[in-house]
């Protein structure tokens, strides 16, 4: 499976933007995948993360409630729309998929998208 992330842009904060992460492999129905977020000198962070069959999703605190994860089966994409964005969402974002539900750190994660980078002005 390859990953192509795009969609990462400037927006002011309170905006929105969606992020797309493209699949190569026809199937995915036995993945997982997930969006991981990294700045400058800091461990890549676990954001979100959905089971490709039954789009049963997870997320961690900071992005609980403004962030949604899903995924177009047709299309063979994961999104992350993200709403209500702060100055902290600045980052670099990654799609990654796992074989494993549940996991929130870079452990475990197989395959990675290249980053797109999100910047949130005042």
């Amino acid at each position: 499976v390859q990953l192509q992330a795009s969609g990462g842009g400037l927006v002011q904060a309170g905006g929105s933007l969606r992020l797309s992460c493209a699949a190569s492999r026809r199937t995915l129905s036995n993945y997982v995948m997930g969006w991981f977020r990294q700045t400058p000198g800091r461990e890549r962070e676990f954001l979100a993360g959905i089971r490709w069959r039954s789009e049963s999703a997870w997320y961690e605190d900071p992005v609980l409630g403004r962030f949604t994860i899903s995924r177009d089966s047709a299309e063979n994409t994961l999104y992350l729309q993200m709403n209500n964005l702060k100055l902290e969402d600045t980052a670099t974002y990654y799609c990654a998929a796992s074989k494993t539900y549940g996991l929130r750190s870079m452990k475990g994660w197989d395959l990675w998208g290249q980053g797109t980078l999100v910047t949130v002005s005042s």
